[in-house]
């Protein structure tokens, strides 16, 4: 069969993450909502998603199609019904539709027309932003759960400080010494060719993605994952590191979300409690507005390719778009629009060809080129917001 993943009605309350990558392709837990998808069906998937996406997201259709609604991450009842889904049917839970089957002769979709299955049983979903992190700790649990099925950990070594290493699992290539493990309260993961280095302190649930490392005496306090070739140093809590980005010194970063490609610049922090203990709000691209999350922890969330130099503070609840450079003293505004370059004292337009010269000196860093398709996207993102930046 073939798979598609779609974005669903969610896609807006994703930004700024959905601005560079679909729906599909958030990392929460270890995986990204794809590979859990793709491990769970035995098979690959494509991608419905925006059309400025769709060159290095593309969809591809068969005669005999099932589209899966990427805002709901798999489990294994739920991968049973999709995998038995047959012609004229259809998934819904609640009035949300979770997937169905299809062909390519259909223009369009009529669920008047097909048999509506119920799905009654839970499942986690990524609706807002915050839920990346809010959720992390359920996904992480997960994923742990449906990795290391079956398998063997490399052995922890013997000076590591370990409280229930049943808990833990280490991939091959990984090197840790010194440091101390609590998985009593959740499972880590420490995945290929990773690094702790030591004296770190790290309480589970907690990954730590392929070629990622955790830098000298780092604190970590669980719900925590540090996506692949990420780096983390200082002081995280319950934060999600989608990739190719760096907290790598002092400093703390707490119920956040970081894309990929970012920089927190040395000795910055982010507030995640208002001083008022009230609920937390964050810029809304749906309302264009501030909305209401029912937090009362929530940190920074920073689209891809963003920046900042040291000792830069965020206040509770910010929300900066993709392609920023952030400086200077100062607590920069809560809202931050994509390619704005400044600080509290005010900022100014990041120009595109300055901002790709950037990208492709960090990316080559890593080994990985900044292509055509890439500068389609971000220039995309730079018309699209526009309107939040004073020009």
């Amino acid at each position: 069969m073939n798979y598609i993943l779609f974005d669903g009605t969610v896609r807006n309350a994703l930004l700024p993450f959905t601005f560079t990558r679909p729906v599909a392709d958030i990392r929460i837990g270890i995986l990204t909502i794809r590979e859990k998808w793709e491990k769970y069906l035995g098979s690959t998937t494509t991608t419905l998603t925006e059309e400025y996406l769709s060159v290095k997201y593309p969809m591809v259709e068969m005669e005999e199609n099932v589209m899966i609604n990427a805002s709901f991450l798999p489990n294994e009842i739920l991968s049973e019904l999709v995998k038995n889904l047959e012609k004229n049917q259809a998934i819904f839970k609640g009035d949300e539709v979770v997937a169905f089957y299809t062909n390519e002769t259909q223009d369009e979709v009529d669920f008047d027309s097909y048999e509506i299955i119920e799905f009654n049983q839970e499942c986690l979903t990524v609706e807002h932003t915050w839920e990346i992190f809010a959720k992390n700790d359920a996904a992480i649990r997960e994923d742990f759960d449906l990795i290391t099925e079956d398998r063997t950990s490399q052995p922890i070594p013997k000076s590591v400080n370990v409280i229930a290493p049943e808990n833990i699992f280490i991939e091959e290539g990984a090197k840790l010494e010194y440091v101390t493990l609590n998985a009593s309260t959740g499972p880590i993961y420490i995945g290929k060719n990773s690094e702790i280095m030591e004296g770190s302190v790290i309480r589970g649930p907690f990954a730590l993605c392929e070629e990622a490392q955790v830098k000298l005496a780092t604190k970590v306090y669980g719900a925590t994952t540090v996506g692949p070739h990420s780096r983390i140093g200082g002081e995280v809590n319950n934060s999600v590191l989608m990739g190719y980005s760096n907290k790598g010194h002092d400093g703390f970063l707490g119920n956040s979300v970081l894309g990929e490609w970012c920089n927190i610049g040395a000795d910055s922090n982010n507030s995640n409690l208002k001083n008022n203990y009230e609920e937390v709000k964050l810029w809304s691209y749906e309302s264009e507005n501030f909305a209401k999350t029912g937090l009362q922890f929530c940190g920074l969330m920073m689209g891809d390719h963003s920046k900042c130099g040291i000792n830069t503070m965020f206040n509770t609840g910010t929300v900066v778009g993709v392609s920023t450079n952030i400086f200077g003293s100062g607590f920069p505004r809560n809202f931050v629009p994509s390619f704005s370059w400044g600080g509290a004292s005010g900022f100014t337009t990041y120009m595109t060809n300055k901002a790709f010269q950037t990208a492709k000196i960090v990316m080559s860093r890593r080994h990985v080129d900044f292509t055509e398709e890439d500068a389609k996207i971000l220039e995309h993102v730079f018309e699209e917001t526009k309107k939040y930046r004073k020009e």
